[in-house]
């Protein structure tokens, strides 16, 4: 495959990693009232793409950087620590080392070589953007499009989940995703320009609500979404 057949193989939602499962926390937000619509909904992309979608980036294109270093290991190391330190709710953390243990798993089933020995070894798994980051660097990828992928995914998983859950014209959806063309791209030049930063200064911008929605939704005895 050519990197840009890569790039589309990665950022397919059949991709076996598991992110039909996660509506990125949008069942709960349809559940509070804030999503009704194609209008709300591209409300709440734009603000995952600010917050979630730009450190997931950031850690991605940082940990593809880290995947050629001499000292990747602690680089890695550290990387997972301050992206632990980024995600303030303990719901999301064990969705973000959820997702990267499938992702780890597919990761070394595609590509064996691909240094994921690195990773640290949290019994929880590795958090998922660590794990994007060594994939890319694996399969060939450029820090642009490493964090376009991460970029995209943080919008896709909850479009794709407004469709069940609000029973969203599917050709509607796929208009806000490509109108959100422009803020993705955006997003992704963003986590790049700052990927080279120490760890400690990657972005890391909160969504308070959206903590406490993930939160509330783990006590749902019944539900549509793992998160």
């Amino acid at each position: 495959m050519t990197p840009s057949s890569m790039v589309l193989l990665l950022a397919d939602g059949r991709f076996p990693a598991g992110a039909h499962a996660h509506s990125g926390g949008l069942e709960a937000a349809v559940a509070a009232g804030l999503v009704t619509d194609p209008a709300t909904l591209a409300g709440f992309l734009r603000g995952r793409l600010a917050t979630g979608g730009l450190v997931a980036a950031a850690f991605a294109v940082a940990a593809h950087r880290a995947a050629a270093a001499a000292d990747r290991r602690a680089r890695l190391a550290r990387l997972d620590v301050e992206l632990d330190a980024r995600t303030a709710a303990p719901a999301l953390r064990a969705v973000s080392r959820r997702q990267g243990r499938a992702l780890l798993r597919a990761g070394r089933e595609i590509w064996p070589g691909g240094g994921f020995d690195a990773l640290p070894t949290d019994p929880s798994g590795p958090h998922q953007p660590l794990v994007l980051g060594l994939v890319a660097a694996a399969a060939g990828l450029d820090p642009v499009a490493v964090a376009t992928v991460a970029a995209y995914g943080s919008v896709t998983a909850p479009a794709s989940a407004a469709v069940r859950l609000l029973g969203l014209d599917p050709y509607r959806v796929h208009a806000v995703l490509a109108a959100l063309a422009v803020d993705t791209d955006a997003t992704a030049a963003r986590a790049v320009a700052t990927a080279a930063d120490p760890p400690e200064r990657l972005p890391a911008p909160a969504a308070p609500l959206t903590d406490i929605h993930a939160e509330v939704h783990t006590t749902w005895e019944v539900r549509l979404f793992a998160s």
